[in-house]
């Protein structure tokens, strides 16, 4: 099985039709389907479920897909290493992050490191923590932004606590004038991402008593702060999601602190290559000229 049926797979799987990865791949739709159909005649099974509207991988492809990508992965990295030796410093980086670092790290991030690496290719794929963590898992990128906990085997560099913020009405002060107690909050409506409605912002609704019966959801964190600001609720936000975010609301601390640990993960094969290396180094002096007094990676 030559490598590029692989990397037609692999396409096929990323772009979820057969003619959009022969568009991807600069090939036709036919070679695209004859090229599965030999790996799948090759393997023995099925790898996709095809329908009007593109294909899914079966429970086998899925098995499957991991190895793939890591032989992929793993000629790239030889490819990478050819470069290096040879003083090019070529390659590629795919990087996996949430919104408030796609918003607040990663532009800053990426313009410093093309500035010094510019024959290195960057590629951003935006989802939330779980998604993130299982594209680094399989291999589909290399290295992601996620929040603890992680218990998947990747490499794992915990990166900063990010304190979570009550997001009110202008109009609201808490009683004490400072920050928010569980009688600020009674009976109040809370509006939050439905993805969010886990892991460290859970623990703090749940310790303020905020039910499911108290919750809104919306679409991003722009549209929670206009909910709030039109007096629709209360929100919950890390002070980095917070960062560029505006309207006319208040931020207050809870009284009793919660935060989410960033993380940083990578897929222990990709940590290898010379591209993602130098990329894992780029962040990290980042973060840590960004917050010297935060940063818990040493």
């Amino acid at each position: 099985m030559a490598n590029f049926a692989y990397e037609v797979f692999a396409t096929v799987v990323a772009q979820q039709t057969f003619y959009q990865a022969a568009a991807t791949l600069n090939v036709t739709p036919s070679a695209v389907s004859h090229s599965v159909n030999q790996l799948e005649k090759e393997l023995g099974f099925p790898l996709f479920i095809r329908n009007r509207s593109g294909v899914e991988l079966t429970s086998d492809g899925r098995q499957v897909l991991p190895y793939v990508q890591e032989i992929l992965n793993t000629e790239s990295n030889l490819r990478q290493v050819a470069d290096n030796i040879q003083g090019l410093h070529s390659g590629s980086v795919r990087i996996g992050g949430f919104s408030s670092v796609c918003i607040n790290w990663l532009p800053r991030i990426i313009r410093k490191f093309n500035h010094e690496y510019p024959n290195i290719k960057i590629s951003v794929m935006q989802g939330n923590f779980n998604e993130i963590t299982n594209w680094a898992k399989i291999g589909t990128i290399d290295i992601g932004f996620t929040s603890m906990p992680v218990n998947e085997n990747l490499l794992v560099h915990s990166l900063i606590n990010d304190p979570i913020y009550c997001v009110t009405p202008a109009d609201f002060v808490p009683e004490n004038g400072e920050y928010i107690t569980t009688d600020d909050v009674a009976d109040k409506n809370f509006i939050l991402q439905q993805s969010d409605y886990d892991r460290d912002t859970k623990l703090a609704l749940d310790h303020y008593h905020v039910t499911n019966n108290f919750l809104r959801f919306s679409i991003d964190d722009q549209s929670i702060i206009s909910m709030v600001e039109s007096g629709l609720g209360m929100g919950i936000l890390p002070k980095l999601a917070l960062r560029k975010l505006t309207g006319d609301v208040n931020t207050y601390p809870f009284a009793e602190p919660y935060n989410r640990e960033i993380a940083l993960v990578a897929n222990k094969t990709q940590a290898t290559a010379p591209s993602t290396a130098i990329m894992i180094r780029a962040i990290k002096r980042f973060l840590t000229a960004e917050y010297p007094d935060q940063m818990l990676w040493a």
